[in-house]
């Protein structure tokens, strides 16, 4: 029996014959789907589809490495601390909700006994020194250890515990305070099992297992993932952190933590906790700056870096009006110092270092870390914006040393109103100032130039690039860049013996 097609059916035919007879007079090869789009039709999107298989468990990777993870004891003058941002109460140095068991209790003699807060010494006992304790792992198998500064820091004496509860005693080969990094090295009768560092960076959302010694319970093991990267906490000059949710403890300091391919994409160093206990924020040292430190350790036993000599701070976006630059990136020089490599080749204050050998330079963080990263004597080329134009210094790099910094990031002051100031100056040197400038005598605090942080007493040296030494010079100056089309006007201001620049919006 035939069937006749609906009229509906007919029009459904005819259109798609239509459609595919269009598709080949113009060529088109392919199949039509549900995602063609044909002319007079929208384009559609698909909602994201992720196909992605989580591990069973984490038993193969923790069997693989545990037995290159160790604790750290270390007789110093003074128990180190996981460094912990965000903590200010009593809790910090004591034992998280155990602080009001009576005298005696069985926990609390079990804390004192493992955690990190045992001092190996009586109560009341005056020696100024205590045992505390941490994690590290062996990346030879000759017996390298890896650890933080801060766990060794003031060691005397320094014994690893393996994870089948040998004790060695353990050589200081080198630390660094800068990266909280820190080198031991141990003789054995066998070789040592080690991990080694990744070489790529992990991915945020990747699985992450953290193995270590919280509060001196040792071999414990905790997983998360990756929750961030490229943390500044303000530990150090070239802070770099791996953000983890793995729970750490006090103790986990100078411990690893492994991606699913049992490398080490960090070294744990910190916390942050309002408790002192964890509440998922933990930091690890990237395998990336582990890698470079523990190598000069290893080599030397300490670490050599890069000097440029300079005091920056961060292109605002007012800033980068004020110079017309395109994007608010790179690191603005407020102060080469004197007698520095940046000084002898001719950099500026004023000076917008864009790049190193070519190398992005996105804000101060970045500059410190190339800078850091690259050895003494080396040559180097920063791109500067300078006058409105790019151009090109070659540096040759010194050597830091502690009481230099390869960069200074001053403070930052926000914007200011020049059209209404809100503020009154009178030159430097009429003020009776050993310096050149204009210095403010009078400020309203409620007018916009006190709102940014400028203050009576502060000395403005330049306005736009120019020198000032009165109002009428700032008045010029402002002059100037509002014929040039400028939204804002850059000024270099002295407080306290420290410049920076301020970035101030045009009427």
């Amino acid at each position: 029996m035939t069937e006749t097609a609906s009229p509906r059916s007919k029009l459904h035919v005819a259109r798609r014959s239509r459609l595919l007879a269009g598709a080949m007079a113009l060529g088109i090869a392919g199949v039509l789907t549900a995602q063609t789009v044909l002319p007079g039709q929208p384009a559609l999107a698909e909602a994201v589809r992720v196909t992605a298989s989580a591990p069973a468990d984490f038993s193969q990777v923790v069997r693989a490495v545990q037995p290159a993870v160790v604790s750290v004891r270390v007789k110093q003058a003074a128990e180190p601390q996981m460094m912990n941002f965000g903590n200010r109460g009593p809790q910090m140095f004591g034992m998280p909700g155990l602080e009001d068991l009576p005298e005696g209790h069985p926990l609390q003699r079990f804390f004192e006994r493992r955690g990190e807060g045992d001092r190996g010494q009586q109560r009341g006992d005056p020696r100024s020194y205590g045992m505390s304790q941490g994690s590290g792992f062996f990346i030879s198998e000759d017996g390298y250890v890896v650890t933080n500064h801060h766990v060794i820091d003031k060691g005397t004496e320094f014994i690893v515990i393996d994870n089948e509860g040998t004790e060695r005693e353990a050589k200081l080969i080198g630390a660094d305070p800068r990266t909280d990094l820190a080198l031991l090295k141990v003789e054995g009768d066998r070789p040592f099992t080690y991990v080694r560092f990744a070489d790529d960076a992990p991915a945020v959302g990747e699985w992450v297992v953290a193995i270590g010694n919280p509060f001196g319970l040792g071999g414990t093991v905790t997983a998360g993932i990756v929750s961030a990267r490229g943390r500044d906490i303000g530990a150090g000059p070239y802070d770099d952190f791996i953000q983890i949710d793995a729970p750490v403890n006090r103790g986990n300091s100078g411990g690893p933590a492994f991606n699913m391919k049992g490398e080490v994409i960090g070294v744990n160093a910190a916390i942050f906790s309002p408790s002192g206990g964890n509440v998922g924020i933990a930091f690890a040292i990237p395998a990336s700056t582990a890698t470079d430190v523990v190598g000069d350790l290893k080599e030397t036993g300490t670490v050599t870096r890069g000097w440029l000599g300079v005091q920056i701070q961060p292109v605002t976006a007012d800033i980068a009006e004020s110079l017309g630059l395109a994007k608010a990136e790179g690191a603005i020089v407020s102060d080469p110092q004197a007698g520095s490599p940046a000084d002898r080749a001719g950099v500026q204050a004023g000076d917008t270092i864009l790049r190193v050998d070519g190398q992005a330079v996105k804000g101060p963080r970045e500059l410190s870390r190339l800078i850091a990263g690259l050895a003494p004597d080396t040559r180097v080329n920063l791109t500067v914006w300078r006058d409105g134009a790019e151009r090109d210094i070659t540096v040759t790099l010194g050597r830091l040393k502690d009481a230099e910094a390869a960069a200074v990031t001053p403070s930052v002051s926000g914007q200011t109103e020049l059209a209404d100031l809100g503020l009154e100056v009178t030159s430097a040197r009429r003020a009776g100032l050993d310096v050149e400038g204009v210095v403010i005598t009078q400020i309203d605090p409620n007018g916009p130039a006190a709102e940014t942080g400028l203050r009576a007493g502060d000395v403005i040296a330049e306005v736009a690039g120019q020198k000032v030494t009165s109002a009428r010079d700032v008045e010029a100056a402002i002059a100037r860049a509002e014929k040039d089309g400028r939204k804002a006007v850059l000024m270099r201001v002295f407080s306290e013996d420290a410049s920076r620049f301020v970035a101030v919006p045009l009427a």
